[in-house]
């Protein structure tokens, strides 16, 4: 039986692929990677992965988080990009039905706005139509009358009506973890907190692998690879630049940011699709008991590792919010917490920002080296599938038969991502909504857990409640709530230490579960119990204690505005 997705099972993989090396090696661990590992894996290769931070550390955990087609690219005329992932989204859906979930978005119309009554309701028409969207699902066209009973607080003022359509929310870090996971099941040899220090080149000059520091041990290791893919996000060009070629496209980043304000301060009850002062669209979209607002979309040449929010940021996404609400008066004290992202985007002389396309990009290098770049969220199962067959032909024209490697021994099998469950989406037959139900009634009657608990288990963890409720069979003292507001019991800090590779309190509290950004004075009170359960399970001692505090404080102004 495979181990467990821990912090053991991290340097397990780094020693297997020192000694044995792989097939396929991806450097980076946010969503694009995630999704090559998994691919790769599921087709019978021996994969590594390789990630400098924690997994989903940047672009990834840093979205507006939506699985959607993209309105905005039909706009500008990038049809097939919008009618491929638009049927992605459906994929996506079925795969990982506890993370993507359909919501109703208000697109409002107003005279002299960005968007026409008559094209809004031709491109909605046309979008369905594209993205192959179900009947169910299809666009109306509301009155101005209907608008406002469903959204009182919008503006007046040149208000003509509305489009409703369906677009899918996710938590993108948490999408990021289950194909991480699924890949590991299938597999793949997975290690965050290892970052390439160096690409390996072998007597031709062809890269055969990368050497990569482990940051928890210190330990340097030599990973050898066949082939090596560069995933790396806003980094793609630094590793383009270790292997000595920047040939062609480069990136394009830009910074996006979001901001979090209490319901009570902007009560919404749908997403909303709103323009802005100078044009661009922002959503405002509810979650639990926040409004997320975003996004900003500027040119970036700052720290890729830590993009902030700043003042002047703040200011552009409340004025489009207030400009649109009048009556929310939303004021920098409103926010809660706040988070910014880098776009690695291919560059296209001539174009801003918001005008760049969001296709992804494929390069190889003269030593071989592929990388990927652009992109979208939704995209990322069928970026993967393409990349793995440029490997798979690649790993075919260079191995011969007889060797260690996966396409030596038999041919690969063919893409099966679209129809394999992803972790956590392992229902069965009867949908979500039933296993839901289920699940909350065993809850309920063997374990005696409420509801708000259960309802945070189904969120998060999907059909992998089910090895929760095994941890409380074996152990029944984590059937106990940690102090504090958030529902989090013993057995979830356990499952993410040894099913989510948790190694410190901010990437639990950030990534893995969203409570630092969605719940954060919550977050901010459990933190010092959650601590103490932490160090419990993964023996810190107080210099260790003090450590990961500080790494949470500094994850705290990470995810706030700056005043700048």
């Amino acid at each position: 039986m495979r181990p467990t997705f821990s912090t053991e099972t991290r340097f397990a993989s780094l020693r297997e692929m020192e000694a044995h090396g792989v097939d396929l090696l991806v450097i980076g661990g946010g969503i694009t990677g995630a999704g090559i590992a998994w691919d790769a894996a599921l087709r019978g290769l021996r994969v590594g992965l390789v990630e400098q931070h924690d997994w989903a550390y940047g672009t990834s955990s840093r979205s507006t988080k939506l699985i959607h087609g993209g309105l905005r690219y039909l706009a500008q005329g990038e049809i097939a990009l919008v009618r491929e992932i638009g049927r992605e989204r459906t994929i996506v859906h079925n795969l990982a039905p506890h993370l993507v979930h359909p919501m109703k978005l208000l697109l409002p119309i107003y005279k002299r706005g960005p968007y026409g009554k008559w094209s809004t309701s031709l491109g909605l028409w046309l979008y369905d139509r594209l993205a192959g969207v179900k009947r169910t699902e299809r666009r109306r066209m509301l009155s101005r009358k209907s608008t406002l009973r469903r959204e009182p607080g919008l503006r007046l003022d040149g208000l003509l009506g509305s489009g409703l359509y369906v677009e899918y929310r996710t938590d993108d870090s948490r999408l990021t973890l289950e194909v991480l996971k699924s890949a590991h099941l299938a597999g793949a040899y997975l290690a965050h907190y290892a970052q390439v220090t160096d690409l390996l080149y072998d007597d031709h000059g062809q890269v055969c692998g990368a050497r990569a520091l482990d940051r928890l041990s210190g330990r340097e290791h030599r990973l050898r690879a066949q082939v090596v893919i560069n995933a790396t996000g806003p980094w793609v060009d630094t590793v383009r630049r270790k292997d000595g070629d920047l040939r062609g496209k480069r990136l394009h980043v830009t910074k996006g940011v979001h901001l979090t304000v209490s319901r009570d301060r902007l009560p919404i009850e749908h997403a909303l699709y709103l323009g802005a002062e100078d044009g661009r669209m922002i959503f405002l979209i509810p979650r639990e008991a926040v409004t997320y607002i975003g996004t900003t979309d500027t040119d970036y040449e700052g720290d890729l590792q830590k993009p902030l929010c700043t003042a002047t940021d703040t200011a552009y996404l409340l004025r489009a919010v207030n400009r649109q609400f009048p009556g929310a008066h939303l004021t920098p004290d409103d926010v809660q917490s706040a988070w910014a992202g880098v776009r690695p985007l291919v560059h296209e002389p001539g174009k801003g920002p918001s005008e760049l396309s969001r296709k992804e990009e494929i390069m190889r290098s003269r030593s071989g080296l592929y990388s990927i770049a652009g992109g979208k969220l939704t995209g990322f199962r069928k970026m993967a599938e393409k990349i793995v067959n440029l490997a798979v032909a690649d790993l075919q024209a260079r191995t011969p038969s007889g060797t260690t490697s996966a396409v030596g021994r038999s041919r690969p099998r063919a893409c099966a991502t679209a129809y394999t469950p992803l972790s956590g989406g392992d229902v069965g037959g009867l949908g979500f909504e039933p296993f839901q139900h289920s699940m909350m009634r065993t809850g309920y009657e063997q374990y005696g857990l409420g509801h708000e608990v259960l309802h945070r288990l189904l969120r998060l963890y999907g059909s992998n409640i089910r090895t929760i409720f095994a941890y409380l069979n074996r152990d029944p003292s984590l059937n106990k709530r940690i102090a504090g507001p958030l529902p989090i019991l013993l057995a979830e800090v356990r499952y993410a230490v040894e099913q989510e590779m948790t190694v410190s309190l901010a990437d639990y509290l950030i990534r893995r579960t969203g409570d630092g950004l969605f719940a954060r004075k919550e977050a901010e009170q459990t933190a010092p119990a959650l601590l103490e359960a932490f160090a419990d399970m993964l023996g810190w001692e107080e210099r260790e204690r003090a450590k990961q505090w500080q790494g949470w404080q500094d994850a705290l102004r990470e995810y706030n505005p700056y005043d700048t």
